[in-house]
């Protein structure tokens, strides 16, 4: 048997102990599947006595993880400290440049600095590897860049957050408002204090820029997708499309069509028939729409100690065996750097709520707004208050909701500004796509 593949590990909190616990458990199935010994030899911590259910005798121990990646006592540095910079993105420098393969959950970090990261370990022939990146422990990262090698990907779309479809989740099905969710999430640790970059959409970004590199053998663009979060959802978007067949959704979503490509990240009404529909809770799911394989849609687990550690562990093992890709699925100088399109060019079906003033009128005025710039709608429902008589017109504002068939978002937004402007409503204007099959 080969000598032992030598491992340090920055980053000890939950993902770090299970990937030490996990390397221990399967320690002989993947020695013999990779036909050497994988040794975890030194950690780095911000704090040395915090108990983390692993036991780190005889482990060496860096107080600075840059020192440990520039360490002879290993052979392969594994990132698990987050952040696109201080010392996650040092630490990752440090080891590419010593000629050490570097395994990363670290998404933001690539979606900031990937395609720098990937030419250097190009350059030293090692591997960056960062199948946890994206979607926990659902090895999406592989089968995009390997497994489906074969094909021509059109699209590549899905739940990347689990903090947010658990949220919508529960608004759906026990009827609770977000405010009451979002707490609830904290309570069990799936979204943060500060949750802003979950339900932000933030986090679902960075992931769908890495996907979108692997899928369309494009340079990371992170800045060129178009990001909205959840905050506005209501239990009034969530009744409506359950009663119109949908489901809400927050998707990452990139397409290639003619003109270039499109990445977006915002609620999305999907069937409730779809698969994607079916994800509830925590899970995350993507789908693949591809020439030779048409649809695939693989779900698992998004994050969480084990499933997270899962994928590290894949792509140890991997590098155990020798199997070094190119991080992106091609050199970084053949990666094309295609038109990103706005997304005031995206193009497809609108669901808009209004509160409409209840005036004689109103709802016709507002049909003639999407007729003038050549919206057709699919259907008009106009819902009536809980308690509210629909014979008798108060003026008090009425739900009103508008689906429309395939338009463009700046032509969406052109007609909405007018219904504004006529003084027919009486909040903001609520917009969500949908997704078609």
């Amino acid at each position: 048997m080969s000598n032992p593949l030598r491992v340090g590990i920055a980053g000890l909190g939950t993902v770090g102990a299970s990937v030490i616990k996990l390397l221990e458990r399967q320690s002989a199935a993947l020695a013999s599947r990779t036909g050497r010994s994988i040794e975890v030899r030194a950690v780095s911590a911000r704090e040395r006595g915090r108990e983390r259910g692993v036991d780190l005798a005889g482990l060496r121990w860096f107080d600075d993880p840059v020192e440990l990646a520039k360490s002879g006592d290993i052979d392969l540095f594994v990132e698990l400290i987050g952040g696109a910079e201080g010392p996650a993105r040092e630490a990752v420098e440090a080891a590419l440049a010593a000629g050490k393969s570097v395994v990363t959950a670290n998404k933001a970090l690539l979606a900031k600095h990937g395609m720098a990261l990937a030419a250097l370990a190009e350059k030293q022939r090692v591997a960056l590897a960062f199948e946890a990146s994206v979607a926990g422990g659902i090895p999406i990262v592989k089968t995009l860049r390997e497994g489906l090698a074969g094909n021509e990907i059109r699209r590549v779309y899905g739940i990347l957050n689990g903090t947010c479809n658990y949220i919508l989740s529960r608004m759906e099905l026990e009827k609770l408002s977000f405010e009451q969710c979002l707490a609830e999430a904290q309570r069990l640790g799936y979204a943060e204090a500060d949750p802003t970059f979950d339900i932000g959409g933030f986090d679902a970004a960075h992931k769908l820029a890495i996907l979108s590199t692997l899928a369309f053998g494009t340079a990371v663009d992170a800045d060129a997708i178009h990001v909205e979060g959840i905050q506005s959802i209501t239990l009034a978007d969530l009744e409506a499309a359950d009663e119109l067949g949908y489901r809400i959704k927050l998707l990452g979503v990139a397409e290639r069509g003619e003109r270039g490509i499109e990445q977006r990240v915002h609620p999305t009404m999907v069937s409730k028939t779809s698969a994607i529909a079916q994800v509830m809770g925590v899970t995350n799911a993507v789908t693949i729409d591809a020439d030779a394989v048409k649809e695939l849609t693989l779900v698992g687990p998004g994050a969480g100690g084990e499933a997270t550690a899962s994928a590290v562990v894949a792509d140890i093992a991997d590098i155990a065996r020798g199997i070094r890709s190119a991080p992106f699925g091609l050199p970084v100088s053949m990666l094309d750097h295609s038109a990103r399109l706005p997304m005031q060019r995206h193009e497809g079906g609108y669901y808009i709520r209004l509160s409409v003033h209840d005036r004689p009128g109103a709802v016709a005025a507002i049909a003639t707004r999407m007729a003038e710039r050549q919206i057709s709608l699919e259907s008009i429902m106009q819902r009536t208050r809980p308690g509210k008589r629909a014979s008798i017109s108060t003026g008090a504002p009425v739900p009103v909701i508008l689906i429309t068939y395939a338009t463009s978002e700046t032509t969406i937004r052109e007609a909405l500004a007018a219904v504004v402007a006529d003084g027919y409503i009486a909040e903001r204007p609520q917009v969500i796509r949908i997704e078609r099959d």
